[in-house]
Formats: C-alpha cells, structure tokens, sequence
C-alpha cells in the first residue's frame, strides 16, 4: 500500500525523522493561508499524487511547462500555484500518458540547500534483511545511478537482533562526504528512518533527495513510503491512509476479493494460480507475439466465489480482447476453477475467445465442466499450446 508524500513526512515526524514544516491542501485558499502560516518568504507547493517524478511532470492543457512541485514567494503564488494544480491532470514518467488528477496539495516551507543526497530503505531478500541504501546523487533516479555510477551507491544491511548499529550510521555518513556536526546529523536521521521502516512494516522508504542546508541539517526533502499489506491487520491506523482514488478500480475490486492483480497495457487478460506461475504466463504470451492485460493471481485457495469475482475483473478492462486461464491444481482444485469460469462467462455474456489449461487436482472433472458448458471456451494441452491459441484467436478476432 503506497501513501501520499505529506503522510510519510507525519509518520516520519513521530519517530523524530527531520522534515520540514508544512500542510495539506485541497482548495486554493487553504493553500494560502498555510503558507502565510510557515516560516521564511518562500514556500513550495507540490502536487499529491502516487507517482514519482512530479516536478519534471506536465499538465495536461498548460502550456506554461511548469510541473507538480513549484516554487511560491507570497502565499497569494502558492495560492496560485495550487489553482493551477488542483483538479488538474499530472502526467510524469510514473503515471504513464493517462496521468493522474491531483485532488490535494502539500504546502511546505522552503529550505537553503547545499547538497542532495537519496537515501532508501528497502527489504533485501538475499541477505534476508533490511537494507539501507544511500547515494550522494540525490535528485535523481536511483536505478539511473546505479547504472551510471554504481561506485557512488553505499550499501550496509541492518541486523534485526542489533538493529541499525551507530557505526554503519557513520560509515553511511563518511562515505557521502558528511563532515562535522553533519554526521551526527546524518546518524540519527537513518537511525529513526530506519526504526520507522520495521515499526510500520514498510516495503520501502525513499528519501529522494535527502539534502544538507547550509547550516548542516539533514532532512528529508521528499518522502516516499509504502507498507506490505499481508502486515496491514496490525496497523489500522496505516489502512486508514489508503487513498482509494489513486488506485485502479480494478486494482481496488480485486483488493476486496483478496485477489493479487495488477493492470497492465495489454489485450490478453491472464488468470492464474500462484505468483511465479502467472510470470511465467505472461512470459510466454510475450514469447508467441501478444500481450498481457493483467497479471491476476486467483492464490491457492480460491473459492467458485473468487474466481467469479476474477473473471468479471479480467473483463472489466475495455482492452482485453482474449483470455488464458491458466490452473495448476494443487491447492487449488480444476473443478472449482472451470465452475468460476463457467458461472462468470454466463453472468457477463462472452463474447472474447476463452482459452484454459487445466492441470492437477481434480483435472478431468473440470475439464468435463468446461466441455458441457455449451461455451466456446478452447482447451489447451500445456502451456506452450495456451499461449498460442489466445494469441492466434485474438489476432483471428481482431
């Protein structure tokens, strides 16, 4: 579950992360009037959306080539500047070309820079650890870095026994080129970071950038959280802050099905049981010249239920024009599958080429299911051959 910029940075606040002062926004007044409330002459204005990128961003039908993060000198600008965002389209390199609307703003304070810096939290899952990532390219993609400049990456892995030990804290400072009063600075900014990420069950944690004033303050100029939702039942406080409208609709129904499905730019929707099963599917609908629509993981134990509910997903999306159920019964039994299918196929009256693999528990009796449905749903004998019939009938279809 992502959460807004303004969000992380109150979180962040209550472990004694340094950030700046500032308010959230959602009309152009209130934009005003908390940045006549802040501290100094010059504030900034910045689009909340759930995508990076935002002050390289555009707006869609602003000719003026000024993005999502501005800067304001009276609060009369920042009460402009928000006009000029709020029930606007932002379209950054994250968002894709549809963008998002931004339907609040966050007000902040300005600050001296003298240097940026990144910094991210992150779990490491070959060490089996928590990582800490810090650069002194701040401002820029990390991904960009890394492959420009990997010897300006700095790494140390948190032990959860000991937790951050003050000495990687230093060495994270010395390797970023910080120097007095800055590194202990330094040090206890990742130290709550990095108390902040297990405490909250975070997936990652970005401070991009991280800078230094110019009178050697550490603090988190962005910030970009985002929590494991199997650990969210013991934070209803962090549910609370899911903003629903900057998820998919899809996203958000599949959500309420404990179903894992993620949109995709596709025309080939893909339900499939189990995570490593659903990449390779969508791996080799790629192979034999389509493209996937979704990834759609219906888990081991879905009910006739469920697969109802993904299937009427799959087929929610205007794009898709076939679909490849893929199964391995284990857990999960074909019969049960092919019942889903069947039942959501009448329900919503198809009329895209169907294709299904059945394999495993149950196999012949859901195939028999399928087969006296009076549907025209074509069977596969492996994957390989699914992968080429839902790309040959769609590409017949088209």
């Amino acid at each position: 579950m992502n959460i807004h910029e303004y969000q992380a940075k109150e979180l962040l606040r209550k472990y004694g992360v340094a950030v700046l002062q500032g308010g959230v926004a959602w009309t152009a007044d209130e934009a005003g009037r908390i940045a006549a409330s802040l501290p100094g002459p010059v504030s900034v204005v910045k689009a909340q959306i759930h995508a990076g990128g935002r002050g390289k961003g555009r707006f869609e039908g602003d000719s003026s080539g000024k993005g999502g993060v501005r800067l304001a000198r009276s609060p009369e600008e920042a009460a402009e500047h928000a006009r000029a965002m709020l029930g606007h389209v932002l379209v950054t390199a994250q968002t894709g070309p549809a963008g998002k609307k931004v339907q609040r703003v966050y007000v902040e304070e300005g600050c001296d820079i003298a240097r940026e810096l990144y910094l991210g939290l992150l779990v490491d899952r070959g060490a089996g650890r928590v990582a800490v990532i810090a650069s002194s390219e701040g401002g820029v993609e990390i991904e960009e870095v890394a492959a420009t400049h990997p010897e300006r990456i700095l790494r140390e892995t948190i032990d959860p026994a000991t937790g951050l030990m003050p000495f990687q804290a230093r060495k994270l400072a010395f390797g970023l080129g910080l120097k007095g009063k800055e590194v202990a600075q330094f040090t206890a900014f990742v130290t709550a970071a990095a108390r902040a990420f297990v405490d909250l069950d975070c997936g990652i944690l970005e401070i991009n950038p991280l800078v230094v004033t110019k009178d050697g303050a550490v603090v988190a100029l962005d910030a970009k959280m985002a929590f494991d939702d199997n650990a969210l039942f013991r934070h209803p406080d962090l549910a609370a802050l899911r903003d629903e409208t900057e998820m998919d609709p899809r996203e958000l129904e599949a959500a309420k099905h404990d179903l894992n499905y993620v949109a995709l730019d596709g025309n080939i929707g893909c339900m499939v049981n189990g995570a490593g099963l659903a990449m390779a599917t969508m791996d080799i609908i790629k192979l034999y010249g389509g493209e996937p629509a979704n990834f759609l993981d219906v888990g081991g134990g879905a009910t006739k239920e469920r697969v109802t509910a993904a299937f009427k997903i799959i087929l929610s999306d205007p794009k898709v024009e076939g679909i490849l159920v893929n199964i391995f019964g284990g857990i999960m039994r074909c019969d049960v599958i092919a019942e889903g299918v069947v039942a959501a196929a009448r329900e919503v009256s198809l009329n895209v080429p169907l294709v299904v693999r059945l394999e495993g528990t149950n196999v012949e009796l859901g195939k028999r299911i399928l087969a006296a449905s009076g549907l025209p749903i074509v069977s596969a004998d492996n994957l390989a051959d699914a992968a080429e019939k839902i790309v040959r009938e769609v590409k017949k279809a088209a």
